[in-house]
């Protein structure tokens, strides 16, 4: 798995806080997601500190593109596991409204992420429930 640097990190837990808001619950469940996403790339760095400055970026900001170009730059290797991070936090209440699939169809057009890909993610992490 290739590094992402803290500044991408703190822009893509941005997004991940996004996509916890999108269906306006926001649960611990869906923070802890987000924690353990970003303890995944930045092992030595406080996550409740950097989940907390996310949450303010996320709040004053409705620049999805800000986030999605960080993505569109890494591997696919690392664009797979953001889109697995999405859907652990949009399935996480188990269920996923129309505004939610709709982030994820925008979020892999940008990113230039094959929808099959995505589809086959999604059912992966539904059927390990």
């Amino acid at each position: 798995m290739s590094k992402l640097d803290k500044e991408s990190v703190l822009g893509i837990s941005a997004l991940l806080v996004h996509a916890a808001n999108i269906d306006e619950i926001y649960s611990g469940h869906e923070k802890d997601l987000i924690k353990n996403f970003i303890k995944s790339y930045l092992k030595d760095e406080d996550s409740n500190e950097i989940l907390k400055k996310a949450e303010e970026i996320e709040h004053n900001s409705n620049q999805l593109l800000n986030y999605t170009n960080i993505i569109k730059q890494n591997s696919i290797n690392v664009k797979k596991d953001i889109i697995e991070h999405l859907w652990k936090v949009i399935i996480s209440d188990n269920s996923i409204d129309q505004y939610e699939a709709n982030l994820m169809r925008r979020i892999c057009g940008l990113i230039y992420f094959p929808d099959k890909e995505c589809a086959e993610i999604k059912l992966k992490l539904i059927n390990s429930k």
